[in-house]
């Protein structure tokens, strides 16, 4: 039986130019389909297959349906909806001249309609099935809207949280970015991205983005090469091995070039290097922008470099479609290099199933759902067994943690309530009146075995030019809405509230907004609202439990010295609330553990474990005199990579080395006994950190070398193995070859990169 679309295909044998059409016969050849098709496109047809846009006021739905069906759009972004892609498609396939379907990307980020914890809370999981399931489960919600492509994994290393997107990454170190980034693409592309439940998965931001100078976003990157293969590069490069599809450039400059112009970057680093043969997407405008950059005279300048470079679609402008035309005709861009792209277009939409059948995640119109934002579209369980997996127990003094379902509970602060917060930024299709809130989820968790008075107690912020900037975006849909109280009586009905109670629960941080794009903060302390509810709420007297809701690390010191209790459960997404209700009651142990360090101050960003051997190093417990220290502050992280606690304890000896030396292209192991020495079951996380003692170039103190996640019930002992091999005791050197070269190497294996067990042996040639 002949699908619609390919009896559309064969009706266009009357048309004009009849034989400019899709072979069918070729579909099990994808380079000769694809070059059977470039061989037929015409000039204008090519370049309109490297235009992806979206609905907007100059371009609405109409004039888009026009535009698909004169070929001059390649792909379609923010289009979330089968009805809305469908009338688009069929412009595609039954009035434009080639039948070259278009595709439909989108931000599946941290989910889809279901909202699962940001980046740094999926990270701090420290669990690859848990990061796998959730883009699995966005995949299925996004595909079952339409959507083809997803601009995800965000994979940048981010060193300084004052950067807002440091929320939408896994952390600072390159080995736990990533294996996170591995299992996203796994989980979005489930081996096929021809499936009809699959994404395609573009990485970002390619490259550095989170290196910008300051923190602050947008601006430039200027690093060293050796810095770049080792530190910031490799989870791009994970990613790409794991089979991503697609690759979105950044929006900075890299030592002086801008991305979308770095023809290094492109072409000989991603392309001859890495053997990447998928496609290359700008980010919104970052064309354009070029001529900002200050690289380009002109719109033609700017198009002539990003397509040379290697960009293969341009995001949301229409310089390609305008200028590239012309640079053929004048020679200053040859048709051959405008073939390049187009290939690599035309191979992710084969790739994506689309020439097998356009309609592939669209489906028929009968099969449409009623209601797209009904709550029975959302897979609520997987996402709050993820997002307790995501919570990081910071402090639990004299056990007030779990608490117990009886008494009088006070629940206060600016986030206990807030939909919209819990979902996190870059929430997808996520629906905010679908989320649970804290209060919600304790409410539920308790029943009447206790009381719960609730109390606002401060807004997020007093400072009216945050809110307004929070708000600027967002039109009448406001994201911090503030109440209309003086702070003073906030604090005093929070005040009220908990002289009445047994214990305090008060949930702070930041707006969602606060971690989002272009939300740097030159301050990580809680806005002083909220410090001033803290403060107020310790002088009761009460125990004093702090729920922390924010999208980067916080510097937490007056927290971290008056609160019985801290949890750090980031934006934990739709099921946010019932997950934080079940860590805090204890039908969940939590075992998350930081994916990047949380500094004592902004003074001493970067803050980050695997930072470089110095020839002054601070040593501790000596005076710091002539070393690389902060006089005024106590030195590293206040709470360091890889820590978390539980409810249980976990004990950690005998560690072991198989060999003492070892030879190049041989395997050594390193073993060491775990115990659950406390009377709850629970899970340790296990790390694996190696030190390059002597190296023809500065290494770092330490570096994550792998990891083990294992559930031990009360008293149980086992022994975790790792194996370590040459390539994880490798570098690039100065010129940037991959080297292990002979000599000490310390191996220590901790519960967090801080407190250690170590051993050492010997590489030999």
């Amino acid at each position: 039986m002949k699908t619609p679309w390919l009896l559309g295909l064969l009706a266009g044998l009357a048309m004009p130019m009849a034989l400019a059409q899709p072979n069918p016969a070729l579909l099990g050849n994808k380079s000769a389909f694809i070059a059977d098709v470039l061989r037929q496109m015409t000039l204008d047809e090519k370049i309109g297959q490297l235009r992806l846009i979206s609905f907007g006021p100059l371009m609405p739905a109409s004039k888009l349906a026009e535009e698909v069906a004169a070929g001059r759009v390649g792909g379609s972004f923010g289009v979330v909806s089968r009805p809305e892609q469908r009338p688009l498609q069929e412009a595609a396939m039954q009035r434009s001249r080639m039948r070259i379907p278009v595709f439909f990307a989108y931000d599946a980020v941290h989910g889809h309609r279901t909202t699962f914890p940001i980046g740094l809370g999926l990270a701090s999981s420290w669990d690859l099935e848990a990061v796998r399931l959730s883009a699995r489960v966005a995949a299925q919600e996004a595909s079952a809207d339409g959507i083809d492509f997803t601009f995800a994994p965000t994979v940048d290393i981010a060193r300084d949280p004052r950067w807002g997107r440091t929320s939408e990454g896994f952390g600072e170190d390159p080995y736990l970015v990533s294996q996170m980034a591995r299992a996203m693409v796994k989980g979005f592309q489930n081996d096929s991205a021809a499936k009809p439940d699959s994404l395609m998965a573009s990485v970002k931001h390619f490259a550095l983005y989170g290196a910008v100078e300051g923190g602050r976003d947008y601006n430039i990157v200027d690093m060293s090469p050796m810095r770049m293969y080792n530190d910031y590069l490799p989870p791009y490069r994970a990613a790409i091995d794991a089979g991503s599809g697609g690759v979105m450039l950044a929006l900075n400059a890299v030592n002086g070039v801008p991305a979308a112009a770095n023809t290094w970057l492109l072409q000989d680093l991603l392309r001859k290097d890495w053997g990447f043969k998928g496609v290359t997407v700008s980010d919104h405008g970052a064309i354009a922008e070029l001529l900002h950059h200050g690289v380009a005279r002109d719109e033609a300048e700017a198009a002539r470099l990003a397509i040379k470079a290697g960009v293969d679609m341009s995001m949301a402008d229409e310089i390609y479609i305008k200028e590239l035309p012309g640079l053929v005709k004048s020679g200053q861009v040859s048709e051959a290099e405008i073939d390049n792209a187009v290939r690599e277009v035309l191979g992710a939409k084969y790739d994506m199933g689309l020439f097998r059948n356009p309609f592939l995640r669209i489906g028929k119109a009968e099969d449409d759902p009623a209601d797209l934002k009904a709550g029975s579209r959302l897979n609520r369980a997987p996402a709050r067994d993820v997002a307790r997996k995501s919570m990081v127990l910071l402090e639990n003094r004299n056990r007030t943690l779990p608490l117990r379902k009886t008494g009088t509970i006070a629940l206060v602060g600016p986030l206990a309530d807030s939909q919209v917060d819990m979902l996190g930024a870059w929430s997808a299709q996520g629906v905010p009146a679908l989320a649970v809130t804290l209060r919600q989820g304790m409410a539920a968790a308790i029943g009447d075995k206790a009381r719960l008075l609730f109390a606002r107690g401060a807004n997020v912020t007093e400072d009216s030019r945050v809110v307004d900037y929070m708000n600027y975006p967002n039109g009448e849909a406001q994201e911090i809405v503030q109440d209309g109280r003086t702070p003073q009586e906030m604090i005093d009905e929070a005040v009220a509230a908990a002289k009445q109670a047994d214990v305090v629960v008060a949930a702070v941080g930041e707006s969602r907004g606060m971690s989002h794009e272009s939300s740097s903060r030159t301050r990580l302390d809680l806005p002083e609202s909220q410090q001033a509810l803290l403060k107020a709420l310790k002088a009761t007297g009460k125990p004093l439990v702090l729920v922390l809701m924010n999208g980067r690390p916080l510097t937490l010191g007056w927290e971290k010295a008056n609160a019985d209790a801290m949890l750090e459960t980031w934006f934990a997404g739709t099921e946010g609330g019932n997950a934080i209700a079940d860590v805090l009651f204890g039908d969940a142990n939590p075992a998350g553990k930081l994916p990047i360090s949380l500094p004592r101050s902004v003074g001493q960003i970067p803050t980050y474990y695997n930072f470089p051997r110095l020839g002054r190093p601070f040593t501790p417990g000596k005076p710091g005199n002539y070393t690389s220290q902060y006089f005024d502050e106590p030195q590293g992280a206040l709470y360091p990579f890889g820590y978390g606690l539980s409810y249980t304890d976990f004990t950690l000896s005998k560690l072991v080395l198989s060999s003492r030396k070892v030879r190049k292209g041989r395997t050594l192991e390193a073993s060491v006994t775990v115990k659950n020495s406390g009377d709850r079951a629970g899970d340790a996380v296990v790390q694996l950190y190696v030190q390059d003692v002597v190296a023809s170039v500065v290494r770092p103190v330490k570096e994550l070398k792998g990891f083990r996640k294992l559930m031990l019930q009360p008293g149980e002992t086992q022994v975790v193995r790792f194996p370590i091999s040459e390539t994880m005791l490798s570098f690039y050197n100065q010129q940037l070859k991959r080297v292990a070269e002979p000599g000490t190497f310390n191996v220590q294996v901790g519960l967090d990169s801080r407190d250690v067990l170590q051993e050492s042996f010997e590489l030999l040639p």
